[in-house]
């Protein structure tokens, strides 16, 4: 009997070694594999609820790539899912839970608003000064944003509270503070929707090479810098270093010298920042002016799918952002053009989802439960 279970405790191992020390050309054919099986089981489930299966992944595909307009969109939501997505990574790679990012989020994109709307009477008009005031506004979504997130790092390293709560909570404080001061103060006299001022018509993203009003190439590739920078730092530098050693094993990165409760506070600044570039460039590249945050998509909520289905690797956050903007954009299209229930389209996508979650699951259980390659 003992014979029986050892042996099954070394198939269990070999398989766990696989998923644990899977390099990531097979993780990416696994979530590839994963992802065509959860479209099926989808198609499945939406046969049984009495609508047509294939009009339905016609659509979702459509929807994603089927034309210029469409793949526009999709590279725009996957663009803010990805900066949204290496802002919830970082944090959590050094195992600070930052559920705040949405927040931090909404923070950086009023303080770009702000400092465009204070500085164009000051800077000269055109393409110069449109620049200008983009940088300027950047720059102070990075430091609204990471002072914003530092306020939870604080509370967390010095007063023991805990960061889900705290930043769960400044979630909601950003939300109803940013939508009073717009209400109250910034909306132009006259109108009766909390909006801004616009952005002077100098300030923006060109549009070229798809030609969309919301969406510009020098977009994505903010994001894609914000990505090389993360990785780099996390990997390159004695910063990230201490970062990743305090997330993995806090009592050996103090025996190194590491500061916990400064590195608590630092990470936290570190991903509110990153945060803050995604609502700048929200700002910027998508609204021209701002509003009611409660309008919003749920980038910084969606993000913590994206993170942890990238394995909170800031590369792997790209794949992972473009899966997710794609289902975005697919399940959009879906429900302007059919005649489909919501909760069935959210569910599809919840599908999807799991279905290409799962394999990274089992592999983050191998690592950390003791299973093949993951033992101590």
């Amino acid at each position: 009997m003992s014979g029986t279970a050892g042996g099954a405790r070394a198939a269990l191992d070999r398989a766990a070694d696989r998923m644990v020390d899977a390099t990531a050309v097979e993780r990416f054919v696994i979530a590839v594999a994963s992802t065509a099986l959860a479209l099926a089981f989808g198609a499945v489930v939406v046969a049984v609820s009495g609508y047509d299966a294939v009009e339905f992944m016609s659509a979702l595909l459509y929807g994603a790539v089927g034309n210029l307009q469409n793949v526009a969109f999709t590279l725009r939501q996957s663009t803010m899912l990805v900066l949204a997505g290496v802002a919830v990574a970082v944090a959590f790679r050094a195992g600070v839970f930052n559920i705040g990012v949405q927040g931090q989020f909404v923070v950086g994109g009023f303080a770009t608003t702000l400092t465009i709307l204070f500085l164009a009477p000051h800077l000269p008009r055109g393409t110069v000064g449109g620049v200008l005031l983009m940088l300027f506004g950047t720059v102070a979504a990075v430091i609204a944003g990471g002072a914003y997130a530092a306020v939870p790092g604080v509370m967390k390293a010095y007063a023991d509270a805990n960061e889900v709560i705290t930043t769960i909570m400044l979630n909601f404080i950003a939300n109803g503070v940013v939508f009073y001061l717009i209400d109250g103060s910034l909306r132009p006299p006259g109108t009766s929707s909390p909006n801004t001022p616009s952005f002077p018509d100098y300030v923006g993203l060109p549009p070229f090479a798809f030609g969309s009003s919301s969406f510009s190439v020098i977009g994505l590739g903010v994001a894609l810098l914000a990505v090389a920078v993360v990785y780099v730092v996390v990997a390159r530098t004695g910063f990230g270093y201490d970062l990743v050693t305090s997330g993995y094993q806090e009592s050996a990165a103090a025996y190194s010298g590491v500061d916990p409760k400064r590195m608590v506070v630092a990470t936290m600044t570190f991903s509110g920042m990153i945060a803050g570039v995604c609502g700048a460039l929200f700002a910027i590249m998508i609204l021209g002016y701002y509003t009611d945050p409660a309008t919003f998509p749920r980038f910084g909520f969606d993000a913590i799918a994206v993170s942890l289905l990238a394995a909170n690797n800031p590369l792997g956050v790209v794949p992972a952002g473009l899966l997710f903007g794609g289902l975005d954009a697919g399940g959009q299209y879906i429900g302007f053009t059919l005649d489909v229930p919501a909760e069935l389209i959210d569910g599809i996508v919840g599908i999807v989802v799991l279905f290409v979650a799962t394999p990274e699951l089992f592999r983050i259980a191998g690592r950390f439960g003791g299973l093949g390659g993951g033992r101590e």
